[in-house]
């Protein structure tokens, strides 16, 4: 890695010295990152490459594995993690160098943060946010596993869906997606939108465009349902959501699959039997429905 700003083929006397210390950085050598600094900075005290580069050796030197002895610790550790190790570290490394050279910290942070509770009003600061920060999925999983009713607390379940996503794939997280939302349409609208995911991002699209309710995020509740008039072959997976709030938009979804169901069978008078409930539950999710049909 060399700092983004510099030029690498230029052998002047301060990109030198500026690369002198973004390796010692890179190999992790707190010692010999202060001292090459200490030579940049002697040499060159109005760099502007030396404050953040300040920033990311104290980063080094500082980095401990001490457990937390309370939240607010761990919430002032992480702000500093994102709001100024952060930043230093790509404007010094660029992004994607960057970010690598940031794992290793925000793994330290996790694992410092593993023997606090869950506090919704701190859920930032939990070890499973800072799992997911690392990129660890399986460790983030863990987390969230030890979180009592951790599937009726909507930033947790939402924890639980991504890293199900990342371990696995959207099949294995559909069920839990759907459960998000019914429970939390903010959560999993901003989950959705963090996955990128090429079939979500085109089913929502359709979606956005063709659905007629509120106009705005709490029509996502009805999602899981509506993707069943659309890709009735996701039956399966979002048949593994566990019953929720009981909500009309769950129940929508659960008439939804007991129809798709009944028509395999061929037992459409049982089907056509049903369609009023489902009309009944909402215009728009009918009208989907009887499009293909």
């Amino acid at each position: 890695m060399h700092p983004q700003q510099l030029d690498i083929f230029d052998h002047s006397r301060d990109t030198v010295l500026c690369n002198d210390v973004a390796a010692a950085l890179e190999r992790r050598e707190a010692v010999s990152a202060r001292s090459a600094w200490d030579k940049f900075a002697e040499e060159f005290p109005d760099h502007d490459s030396l404050a953040p580069l300040c920033v990311l050796v104290d980063a080094l030197e500082q980095c401990t594995a001490t457990p937390f002895q309370d939240h607010e610790s761990a919430h002032r550790a992480r702000r500093a993690l994102g709001e100024v190790i952060e930043p230093a570290a790509l404007r010094i490394f660029g992004a994607r160098s960057g970010s690598a050279w940031l794992v290793t910290l925000w793994r330290a942070l996790a694992q410092r943060a593993s023997p606090l509770p869950f506090r919704a009003e701190r859920s930032d600061d939990h070890a499973a946010a800072l799992w997911l920060r690392a990129g660890d999925w399986a460790a983030a999983s863990d987390a969230v596993a030890r979180i009592e009713s951790w599937r009726r607390i909507p930033v947790s379940l939402a924890w639980m869906a991504e890293t199900r996503y990342r371990v696995h794939d959207l099949d294995d997280a559909w069920g839990l997606l759907a459960e998000l939302a019914w429970l939390s349409c903010d959560r999993f609208d901003q989950l959705t939108k963090r996955l990128a995911d090429p079939l979500l991002e085109r089913l929502r699209k359709r979606f956005d465009a063709t659905f007629e309710g509120h106009g705005d995020v709490r029509d996502l509740a009805w999602f899981p349902a509506w993707i069943l008039t659309e890709k009735p072959a996701l039956s399966r997976p979002l048949s593994q959501a566990q019953r929720s709030l009981h909500t009309e938009p769950e129940k929508a979804m659960r008439l939804l699959l007991e129809m798709l169901g009944l028509e395999r069978q061929g037992r459409h008078h049982d089907v056509v039997a049903r369609r009023k409930a489902l009309r009944d539950a909402h215009p728009s999710l009918y009208a989907a429905y009887m499009k293909t049909r």
